[in-house]
């Protein structure tokens, strides 16, 4: 890897695609657009093409290159055809997040296995099958960035969230395990752990100020964190800048998982 003349010269992602999954809105939307902002053109996906315009249209006016790919990402199926297709016509995907997924709220003791296997479709499975899809086609190039969206829970539990901490725990490990299988190709495999985001998801936990006071208490930062705040991480594992992180999980929680 040659050195570049200006450290900054390092994070552009000029002429590099992106696929982001579960991108219509929310932090996966937060994370297409710095990596649209640092340079990368954008492929937006969800499961609603509506909304998948309309947040391209957003991006577009911003002066930013998107495009959008409707698929669901908990089809294998789906997943191989909708890469085989964007390979075909010249869409290239060199850059990989992984952010599909739910949360399910329930006491172990009376969750249901619907919603289990539910969870485990969309945040396991999903990283499974569109990281092997596109895996397949970094290796023919020798290069390319996969980025799995881990989260604090990955590490640390919460109660009536046993099983989406189990379905995070497990894409950390298999974040490793595909830095291990792809690094000889040329690939590297990294997490982004967020901690606790304002988003549409977490409108009802920022609302309820017992909540809100546990969460700031605990967090050495002392406040919720803001989607823009996950871009200088996702542009650092999507650029040359890490070129030799490979295998590790990048928390940005505000100190959460530093404290007890």
């Amino acid at each position: 890897m040659s050195q570049p003349s200006n450290i900054l010269d390092s994070f552009r992602l000029n002429g590099r695609r992106a696929l982001i999954t579960g991108s219509s809105g929310g932090i996966g939307f937060a994370l297409a657009r710095a990596l649209a902002q640092a340079g990368a053109s954008v492929i937006l996906n969800g499961r609603n093409p509506q909304k998948l315009e309309s947040a391209v249209s957003t991006l577009r006016d911003e002066g930013l290159n998107a495009m959008s790919c409707a698929f669901d990402v908990t089809d294998a199926n789906a997943v191989k055809l909708a890469v085989d297709s964007l390979e075909a016509d010249g869409h290239e995907v060199h850059i990989l997040v992984n952010n599909a997924g739910i949360q399910i709220r329930n006491p172990i003791n009376e969750f249901a296995e619907q919603d289990w296997q539910a969870l485990m479709r969309t945040n396991l499975d999903s990283v499974f099958y569109v990281g092997k899809a596109v895996a397949q086609k970094m290796i023919e190039r020798r290069s390319g960035k996969i980025i799995n969206i881990c989260s604090v829970q990955s590490e640390l539990g919460r109660p009536s969230i046993a099983p989406y901490a189990a379905s995070k725990g497990a894409v950390k490990m298999l974040t490793k395990g595909m830095a291990i299988d792809l690094g000889p190709h040329g690939i590297n495999v990294n997490g982004l752990g967020p901690g606790y985001f304002k988003t549409e998801l977490t409108e009802k936990l920022v609302a309820d100020p017992a909540f809100t006071q546990w969460l700031t208490s605990r967090t050495p930062s002392r406040r919720w964190g803001e989607v823009h705040e996950l871009g200088g991480a996702v542009v650092f594992l999507a650029s040359d800048a890490s070129q030799f992180v490979n295998g590790h999980i990048l928390y940005v929680d505000g100190g959460v998982t530093a404290t007890l």
